[in-house]
């Protein structure tokens, strides 16, 4: 079994070997790409994808751990002799669709628990894979951009704060009415196209808040951020204010909002599901 102090430096590989492996389909994402089906996550696969779930995979491989892959792109696959000691909730590619288009703007996101419950995901990153910039965090001892750690905002006025909305959705006339007072009170709506970076955002104090009510974020793409939020000490909880209680699986979805404390408690007030 892998000690959860060594889980951070096998992380930080994963990230590595994964910049090594996607390098050169970087150069080839303007050409016709191979239609590699849908993954477990419904969505298209690409090869790039692909490619960033095998730099993780050979990378754990080489420390020798068992572990269960619980992926956007394959689903559910155990490894090694006992699988069920370790359970890895990654997303490749996070903004798959920035990356193809050159918005800079995509990282991917690894989740270490002990149990196929969110709950319990003890070491945690996200790599902003453009910016190189890399956010970690391991339960009980705080959340770090590039080794420096760090906190949320400590804004507490609603007009000011900066605020991530996800509003991509069919779901659309049901959902925004629920934000409508929200959105009327504040001057600053974002959505740049990678949510587990986004609520990283929130993490380190660069947005007040990102808010998911749609229903339709799959816990993969999650995972890790909501440990970086909750060690930072931000507020990450479900429209209600619950605490988030969800299944760690690629057809798993959850609604949530995170944010600062204070700008927590303002938009719940706010919003009122």
């Amino acid at each position: 079994m892998t000690k959860n102090s060594d889980w951070l430096k096998i992380l930080i590989q994963c990230k590595n070997n994964i910049q090594r492996q996607i390098k050169p389909l970087l150069k080839t994402l303007k050409k016709p790409q191979p239609n590699l089906g849908i993954g477990a996550g419904g969505d298209p696969i690409k090869q790039i994808d692909l490619a960033a779930e095998k730099a993780i995979i050979e990378t754990l491989k080489e420390h020798k751990v068992s572990f269960t892959l619980i992926s956007e792109e394959s689903g559910i696959i155990k490894h090694g002799e006992n699988p069920d000691e370790n359970f890895l909730t990654v997303d490749p590619i996070d903004g798959t669709t920035n990356l193809t288009r050159g918005i800079p703007f995509y990282a991917t996101s690894i989740a270490v628990s002990t149990k196929q419950v969110l709950n319990t995901v003890h070491t945690a990153l996200v790599a902003d894979l453009f910016h190189n910039i890399t956010y970690t965090a391991q339960k009980g001892k705080g959340s770090h951009r590039n080794n420096s750690k760090i906190h949320p905002s400590k804004n507490t006025a609603l007009e000011e704060a900066v605020i991530g909305v996800d509003l991509n959705t069919y779901k659309i006339k049901k959902v925004a009415p629920k934000l409508t007072k929200l959105i009327q009170k504040t001057k600053h709506i974002r959505h740049l196209g990678a949510n587990a970076l986004e609520i990283c955002y929130v993490a380190d104090g660069t947005i007040d808040a990102f808010i998911d009510i749609r229903g339709k974020l799959r816990t993969t793409d999650m995972a890790a951020a909501w440990l970086i939020t909750k060690e930072a000490g931000g507020k990450i909880t479900s429209p209600e204010g619950s605490p988030l209680k969800v299944r760690l699986d690629p057809k798993q979805k959850v609604a949530f909002i995170a944010a600062n404390p204070k700008i927590h408690k303002i938009i719940l007030e706010t919003i009122k599901l």
